[in-house]
């Protein structure tokens, strides 16, 4: 037992928690293409542990003994999703988020890199926005619960490097989509929700109506991009400060374009409507990607056309078991 303890301290045991959602499942396939010998990943769902209860949580971390730990497991929502609910999303969140990282001192985890999302930014804000920004002023009023406790996790990883000298870190993603993403209209994102409207619209022959007038602009990142992204924030990244992760500015697209790929790639050719009642959210909230430069100038970015045509066809293919 000894002699299996010397020969396995070199190995990295990188636990991922939401490891089976939109980015869990990326970084499963990313990795197949860039596995490296003393790396293994352990990919947990909520069916191995409920991540609100702290025993289960150190129990799933004394199990695996993770010597690094991705954490991506949240509750999450889209904009219409969040209204109404802000103290559950608050209070579930910092309750995970607590476990997590209390368990990851605990027990002695060399790394740990969490997601934080772009809406945790203020609401009245110069743009483009940039990581020292991100405690500058209140969050929108709409998800204030989840983009505090998103927040706190930037607080809690400076307070655990600070008293305890964890090398604890957050990567800050704008809107991600993909294969694997919650395509429900309700409670999704606004890809994965077009994407679900599209297919029924063109399936029933009925028209494909957009929440809002397709004004607001938007930063998407690929899931397999961000994949590839956070695998170099745990192997490279050494600051406690956070990193946005986003394309270049030039790559911001409308919502109505947005529309407008996925009709495409699906290809739809029946009546499109804007309910222009609806609320549109913020209309900009552009992320600058100049840290990530200086780290990875030359990253190259699969375009959004390319890889909505790409989540289009998974979904059609995947269509009984996607998430909606």
């Amino acid at each position: 037992k000894l002699l299996q303890g010397s020969m396995t301290s070199e190995k990295k045991v990188i636990l991922v928690t939401g490891g089976s959602g939109l980015i869990g499942k990326a970084i499963q396939k990313v990795i197949k293409n860039d596995q490296r010998e003393d790396e293994e990943y352990i990919f947990l769902s909520s069916k191995d542990a409920n991540l609100l209860n702290k025993n289960e949580t150190f129990s799933v971390f004394e199990r695996y003994q993770p010597t690094h730990v991705i954490h991506l497991a949240a509750l999450v929502g889209g904009l219409y999703a969040h209204i109404g609910h802000n103290c559950d999303f608050f209070r579930d969140n910092m309750t995970m988020n607590d476990n997590i990282l209390e368990a990851s001192h605990k027990l002695k985890v060399k790394k740990l890199v969490s997601c934080l999302s772009t809406c945790i930014f203020p609401d009245k804000t110069t743009y483009p926005i940039d990581e020292t920004m991100v405690h500058n002023g209140p969050p929108h009023h709409t998800n204030f619960g989840y983009s505090y406790a998103k927040r706190m996790m930037d607080v809690l990883n400076k307070a655990y490097n600070e008293e305890h000298g964890c090398m604890f870190t957050s990567v800050v993603p704008c809107n991600i989509f993909g294969p694997h993403d919650n395509f429900n209209v309700s409670q999704g994102h606004v890809i994965p929700g077009l994407i679900n409207k599209a297919y029924e619209a063109k399936k029933n022959g009925t028209p494909f109506e957009i929440w809002g007038t397709g004004r607001a602009l938007r930063q998407f990142i690929y899931s397999e991009d961000l994949a590839k992204l956070f695998i170099w924030a745990l192997r490279e990244y050494e600051e406690i400060d956070p990193i946005i992760l986003a394309p270049d500015e030039a790559d911001e697209v409308s919502i109505k374009d947005i529309a407008e790929m996925i009709l495409e790639a699906f290809d739809f050719k029946g009546e499109v409507k804007y309910l222009t009642d609806r609320p549109d959210g913020q209309l900009v909230k552009t992320a600058s990607n100049a840290k990530l430069r200086r780290y990875l100038p030359e990253f190259k970015f699969m375009s959004t056309r390319l890889a909505i045509k790409e989540t289009v066809q998974w979904y059609i293919n995947n269509f009984e078991n996607a998430k909606k």
